[in-house]
């Protein structure tokens, strides 16, 4: 049942992987994974898709257990109450056990994951967009670099074969300068 579970969960939110509260500390979240680990390990169950469920649930213990990650994620799913609770014209303020946040269709809980999911979903988007423009500029730099490389070597041997002909021009031109005989003209014609 874990490993369907693990495999249906949304993979962007670590949270919903290890079905834990957002406000649960290092401890609990060490000891929910050990305890689903134990479930899921492919040593211990037979489910076919056990390895790929563990390698999921390894991954979101990691990015729990970093702090920046989680900070980055605490911070979206922050954005996400405080949006649903504008969209529902309440005051920032508003504490969980607040009795309108439980009158609310659909629950709270259910609007909160839901904008949780779309703001995630934004933010892996935007950060592969980043990546692939890295990409795209560093290609376009190593182009740039090739060609110059590319231009410099050209250069190189163009001057290379300017010096090596250099003889034969030489030559050329003083067999052409040997050959040319000047014809003496008479000067000009002197009268008287």
């Amino acid at each position: 049942m874990e490993v369907e579970r693990i495999l249906k969960a949304f993979k962007l939110n670590p949270y919903d992987i290890l079905d834990i509260s957002e406000a649960a500390t290092p401890e609990e979240i060490k000891r929910r994974y050990r305890q689903l680990s134990l479930f899921i390990h492919p040593d211990k169950t037979p489910h076919a898709r056990a390895p790929e469920a563990f390698d999921i649930l390894k991954k979101a213990e990691n990015d729990l257990s970093e702090q920046k990650t989680r900070e980055e994620l605490d911070a979206v799913i922050k954005q996400a109450r405080l949006l649903v609770l504008k969209a529902n014209n309440l005051p920032s303020s508003t504490k969980d056990d607040d009795l309108e946040l439980k009158r609310l269709q659909p629950t709270f809980k259910v609007q909160h994951r839901d904008k949780s999911k779309e703001l995630l979903i934004e933010e892996e988007v935007r950060r592969r967009k980043a990546i692939k423009m890295n990409l795209a500029n560093e290609g376009l730099e190593a182009k740039k670099k090739e060609e110059e490389v590319s231009s410099k070597k050209r250069k190189a041997e163009d001057d290379k074969a300017w010096e090596d002909g250099r003889e034969q021009r030489v030559g050329s031109w003083r067999n052409f300068s040997n050959t040319k005989k000047k014809k003496k003209t008479k000067g000009p014609a002197l009268l008287g």
